[in-house]
């Protein structure tokens, strides 16, 4: 059946046509990357926080529905979790946003500030690996994966020359450098002390916004998730309710299930996984955003299907007489089809090819513009490889019924 490449000859027979289409293809390509990049950009920044910090179980408060929209809760929640068995220690964190000024043009910027005490390890060494300037009042360590509008803070740094500026009016100077990386909800990112949030933002101890909680080396993780449940949460849970740590939205609906009317509690407990789940969901399901990279993944399929149907349609049509002969030679209708999807198949192939090398290039260009973690990985380049098949394909099955027209009795 393959041993004529009757279709590579028929695409490459126009070239103009071909090259046409390809463009069209790759266009569908590489609209089809940027969506699926941004999308999965939104939440891997989304996360990054929750993803390094040195935690095991975390509260928040029930009003709290995101990273940026953080409701504070009674800082003697947490504590009380000190009296469990299993909890090795504790860390409140206070996070808020603040205008930071540009040194260099003075315009301002809102800025997420993170407060914790500087002689516990909250984060993650390869993010922070010295939190002693933070001891120095109003002193602060500035992300360095911030955007570029906050000023050239790091090269600034480097120089050796104190760098001083004024967040919520209040004068700071950046004491070290760590990198945590921009997201949807904030621009940049500052670490100070406990202390120096409350200076900033003139808050009274005794309210924080997230709650970390370590366990002790060897404890039963699944016990002590489940004491705290139902100790702090007031959940009404069994042992056998919970055999998967990260299983949430399980225990959840066993607990409304159980008691469909019982009030939430002042604090809800989180695993590390769920508290990265809860905030995906946020920018999954609360916000447009997911929405609108899904729309236009799916716009890009449309529009590289309608492309790939043209010209395939255009040129089964222009060949018509051409497949009505090898009909009357005895070719079945089979052979005829397979030559079709064998354009398609071949049309997707060559159309992807430039389409992902300028994705890549596009998503270096984003990355350096906006210090989001967009980039390319195989899942997503085999997931787009497999949507432009299934594109031409569908075009292919659209366009294969002209074939089917086809008669003998054309060629007379």
């Amino acid at each position: 059946m393959f041993a004529i490449p009757l279709a590579w000859l028929q695409l490459k027979r126009e070239r103009i046509r071909l090259l046409v289409a390809l463009a069209g293809i790759g266009f569908a390509v590489i609209l089809m990357f940027i969506q699926l990049g941004f999308r999965d950009a939104l939440f891997d920044s989304a996360i990054s926080m929750h993803e390094n910090l040195e935690g095991d179980i975390f509260l928040i408060s029930p009003q709290s529905t995101a990273l940026i929209a953080m409701k504070s809760f009674s800082q003697r929640r947490l504590y009380q979790a000190l009296s469990y068995e299993g909890v090795e220690s504790i860390s409140p964190i206070y996070m808020d946003f603040a205008l930071w000024k540009n040194p260099i043009d003075r315009r301002t910027r809102s800025i997420m500030i993170i407060g914790f005490n500087p002689s516990e390890k909250v984060f993650s060494s390869a993010i922070v690996s010295d939190m002693s300037p933070t001891q120095i009042p109003d002193t602060v360590l500035f992300d360095t994966a911030s955007r570029e509008e906050f000023g050239p803070i790091p090269d600034l740094f480097k120089t050796g020359k104190p760098v001083t500026t004024e967040v919520r009016s209040r004068r700071v100077t950046v004491g070290g450098l760590f990198k945590l990386g921009a997201s949807f909800g904030a621009d940049g990112n500052l670490i100070t002390s406990d202390l120096n949030f409350f200076r900033i933002f003139s808050r009274k101890p005794g309210l924080i916004d997230v709650g970390l909680i370590r366990l002790a080396p060897g404890a039963d993780a699944n016990q002590v998730y489940l004491d705290l449940l139902q100790g702090l949460q007031r959940l009404d849970l069994k042992p056998g309710d919970i055999t998967d740590l990260n299983d949430c939205a399980g225990l959840r609906k066993k607990e409304l299930a159980r008691n469909p009317t019982e009030p939430k509690g002042d604090v809800i407990v989180l695993s590390k996984q769920c508290f990265i789940d809860f905030e995906q969901e946020y920018w999954k399901s609360s916000t447009a955003i997911g929405f609108i990279f899904g729309l236009g993944t799916a716009i890009g399929f449309v529009v590289g299907t309608v492309i790939v149907y043209q010209i395939l349609y255009t040129d089964v049509a222009d060949h018509l007489a051409e497949y009505a002969t090898l009909k009357a030679m005895g070719y079945r209708n089979g052979y005829l089809l397979s030559v079709v999807f064998q354009e398609a198949l071949i049309l997707a192939a060559l159309g992807y090819i430039p389409g992902f090398l300028l994705a890549v290039i596009l998503y270096n260009l984003t990355r350096n513009a906006t210090a989001l973690p967009i980039a390319m990985n195989l899942e997503r380049a085999m997931l787009v490889f497999c949507l432009a098949v299934i594109m031409c394909v569908i075009s292919g099955a659209i366009a294969v019924r002209k074939v089917q027209d086809a008669d003998p009795a054309d060629i007379f």
